[in-house]
C-alpha cells in the first residue's frame, strides 16, 4: 500500500483530540514527526500517537526530506508564513481554518503552493459531515423547492483566564477575530457548499458580556447569495446555552438540523415530515485528512482547496469591515 509521509506542526488541543489520532489511524498515512518548541512535550506527544520523531521547529519539519505533507495546526497568524515555507520546501499542505488573517495572505498562499506544485487544502472538516452531504442532495434534487433563507446559531461559552494556553484566541493579532472568525467560518463554509456563491455579506459585532477582550464575544452576519437566498449566522462566546443549529427554509419545504455534530435532520414538506439520521465519523477530522491524503496519492485536488478557504476569508473581511 502506498503511504503518504506526514508531519504535524503544532500540538495543541485540536491536534491532540483529532488531527494526531487521524494521522495515526488512516492506513494510507505514515505519521513521521511532530514539531513543537518544547521538545520534551513534542517527544511525549509523538510517542503517544505513534509518530516516529519530533522536532523543535516547524522549519525543521519542512526541511525533512522524509516528509511528504504537513498539517499546519498553529495559531492563525502562523498559517500564511508556515504554509509558504512548507510549500517552498516541496511539502503538500493541509492548513487549519480559518485559512489566514487576510485575503491577501490567502492569495499569497495559493500562489506559492501553485508555483511549487504542491497540493493545498484547508481544514473545513464539516464538508464531510454526512448530514450536510445529505442536505445538499435534498436541496439539489428540488424536493423542497428553492432555498429562500437559512439561519445558523453557534453558541459556545468561552472566557479563559489570561494564562490559559488557548488564550491566543482572544488576541486579535494572533486569531484574526472572535467567534465569527474562529468557528463562524465553519458555518460560512457550510452555507457556501449548500447554497452556492455569495454575492454580499455584512456583519454586526459586539461585546455583549465579556468586555475585557480584544475581539468580539458575539456577532451576526447577513449573507446574500447569488441565487437570491439569504442567510443569517449568529455566533457567541457569551451565551450560556450551547447551540449549533442549521435551519434552511425553501419554497416547498424546509430542513432542520438541531445539532450539526449529531447528524439528526428533519425534512418537512406541506403535510409531511420525516427525520433522518446521518451521524459524523467519531473523529471529525479523519474524513478530511483521509480525503487530502488520497488526493495527493491520486494526483487530484482535495475536496476543500485553497480557493474554498479564500472565499470564506473574503466574506469574513466583509463581515468585519476590513
Amino acid at each position: 500500500m502506498r503511504k503518504l509521509k506526514w508531519g504535524l506542526a503544532g500540538c495543541g488541543d485540536i491536534a491532540r483530540k483529532r488531527v494526531a489520532p487521524a494521522l495515526r489511524d488512516i492506513p494510507e498515512v505514515d505519521f513521521r514527526a511532530v514539531a513543537r518548541a518544547r521538545t520534551g512535550l513534542a517527544e511525549s506527544f509523538a510517542r503517544e500517537f505513534g509518530a516516529a520523531g519530533w522536532l523543535a521547529r516547524p522549519e525543521d519539519l519542512f526541511a525533512d526530506p522524509g516528509i511528504d505533507a504537513v498539517y499546519i495546526a498553529t495559531p492563525v497568524n502562523f498559517h500564511a508564513p508556515q504554509t509558504i515555507a512548507a510549500a517552498r520546501a516541496g511539502k503538500h499542505v493541509l492548513c487549519e481554518k480559518p485559512m489566514a488573517l487576510t485575503v491577501d495572505e490567502c492569495d499569497r498562499m495559493i500562489e506559492v503552493c501553485r508555483d511549487s506544485g504542491v497540493t493545498f487544502g484547508i481544514a473545513y472538516y464539516r464538508r464531510f459531515y454526512p448530514v450536510l452531504v445529505r442536505a445538499k442532495e435534498i436541496l439539489d434534487s428540488g424536493e423542497i423547492g428553492s432555498p429562500v433563507f437559512a439561519n445558523v446559531h453557534a453558541f459556545e461559552y468561552y472566557n479563559p483566564p489570561p494564562d490559559n494556553p488557548r488564550g491566543w484566541f482572544l488576541r486579535k493579532a494572533e486569531s484574526g477575530g472572535g467567534p465569527m472568525f474562529d468557528f463562524g467560518c465553519h458555518r460560512i463554509e457550510a452555507l457556501l457548499t449548500l447554497l452556492g456563491p455569495a454575492a454580499e455579506a455584512k456583519g454586526v459585532l459586539s461585546n455583549a458580556a465579556l468586555h475585557a477582550r480584544e475581539v468580539e464575544d458575539t456577532a451576526s452576519a447577513v449573507i446574500g447569495f447569488a441565487s437570491g437566498a439569504q442567510a443569517v449566522v449568529t455566533v457567541s462566546h457569551a451565551a450560556s446555552e450551547p447551540r449549533d443549529t442549521l435551519d434552511i427554509f425553501c419554497t416547498g419545504g424546509s430542513i432542520h438540523i438541531p445539532s450539526l455534530n449529531s447528524g439528526v435532520m428533519t425534512v418537512t414538506t406541506p403535510g409531511a415530515s420525516r427525520t433522518e439520521e446521518h451521524p459524523p465519523h467519531p473523529n471529525f477530522h479523519l474524513p478530511l485528512i483521509e480525503d487530502f491524503t488520497r488526493a495527493v496519492l491520486d494526483g487530484r485536488p482535495p475536496a476543500v482547496d485553497g480557493a474554498a478557504g479564500r472565499e470564506v476569508n473574503r466574506l469574513l473581511a466583509l463581515i468585519y469591515g476590513t
